[in-house]
């Protein structure tokens, strides 16, 4: 594990999200959200692959994080005129972030020091993956200084002062049974011990594991948690709410810094 910590750490220099402008031109209805892998089987791969050329991933994905600034100044706005409440907001921003961030990644590869910006172009390890994506839904976040942090330290600064649930269990099947009865529906943080991270996401009472993936496929995908073959290597976790910590979701609409 201290092999793996150490390979963590790699890192470049810090950078920002882009700034959202035009909030006007953008209409916005908060939905339940799509059934994750439409039209597939949860038995079959969840990893979804983007068959496009660099540029066109780049031009995707940076419309994708535009939209997502566009998102939050209006979430903000609404919010200050009281025509929303908080519990909108952390429909809206679960949404944005599982159903339009993070696809644009399925399929990139991994690798214990991946740190590339760009969906499907480079590799990405991931505790990057995390950083990356939170950044680019415009969390004023240092997505090196979180990405080289222990699992349990990147659970401190997600939290902003929330809870931090600390499972302990001697077998999987006892694990996911606590995991499961800790969580609501929404998107969470979830630390593997010493070794690994990823997002937690419950939907329609189904818990599911976003990461970036060193056993097969070997790149981000999304899987079941409780067939996860990561999911079973460990017996600690660390559980931080992302979509249900209050906190967060108002530095998010403020753009005040997570350190």
């Amino acid at each position: 594990m201290l092999f793996f910590s150490l390979l963590l750490s790699f890192g470049l220099t810090s950078d920002l999200p882009p700034k959202a402008e035009n909030v006007e031109a953008y209409s916005f209805t908060v939905e339940k959200p799509f059934p994750i892998a439409r039209n597939r089987s949860f038995k079959e791969s969840l990893a979804f692959e983007f068959k496009t050329d660099s540029d066109s991933i780049a031009v995707s994905y940076a419309s994708s994080k535009v939209d997502a600034g566009k998102l939050r100044l209006r979430l903000k706005e609404e919010l200050r005129l009281g025509t929303i409440s908080l519990e909108t907001i952390k429909i809206a921003f679960a949404n944005q972030l599982v159903d339009q961030i993070i696809p644009h990644w399925y399929g990139t590869p991994w690798s214990f020091g991946g740190h590339t910006a760009i969906p499907n172009q480079g590799k990405i390890a991931c505790g990057y993956f995390i950083s990356t994506t939170l950044r680019d839904m415009g969390i004023n976040i240092n997505r090196y200084t979180l990405a080289q942090k222990s699992p349990i330290d990147e659970a401190k600064m997600i939290s902003c002062g929330a809870i931090i649930h600390n499972v302990d269990q001697d077998t999987p099947e006892k694990a996911f049974a606590e995991i499961d009865g800790l969580t609501e529906e929404g998107l969470y943080f979830i630390g593997f011990d010493e070794g690994h991270v990823g997002y937690l996401l419950k939907r329609d009472g189904k818990l599911f594991l976003i990461h970036s993936n060193y056993l097969s496929p070997v790149s981000v995908c999304m899987e079941t948690l409780e067939e996860s073959r990561v999911f079973k290597r460990f017996s600690k976790f660390h559980l931080v709410p992302i979509s249900h910590n209050d906190a967060l979701l108002q530095r998010w609409l403020d753009k005040g810094a997570v350190l």
